[in-house]
């Protein structure tokens, strides 16, 4: 199940379970969309692939136990270890090569 962390890896901005402002990679990294789009240039600093739109666990329970309430949003913030000229670097590599390419 998807783990929907509370804060942007990079800036630590909240980013609540509905905002639309969350990205992810495949291994659930979690990044505000500022920094995905000019910092990290749709490059994750852990694993090198893109980025998408986070998905939003509904709120309200249409099927029984299937809502944020039954399966809550974590709580835990998550930092990267990476400095930010470190991420640059990182990104100015592969930012050129398609996600899907990479």
């Amino acid at each position: 199940m998807l783990d929907i962390k509370p804060n942007c890896e990079c800036c630590d901005c909240d980013l609540p379970a509905h905002s639309e402002q969350a990205y992810i990679c495949s291994y659930e990294c979690t990044f505000c969309l500022d920094c995905v789009s000019t910092l990290l240039e749709n490059v994750c600093p852990n694993c090198g692939g893109g980025f998408t739109p986070r998905p939003i666990r509904p709120s309200t329970a249409y099927r029984p136990g299937v809502s944020l309430q039954h399966h809550p949003a974590s709580t835990q913030r998550v930092h990267t270890e990476y400095s930010r000229t470190e991420l640059c670097d990182f990104s100015l590599n592969i930012k050129d090569i398609a996600p899907e390419k990479r």
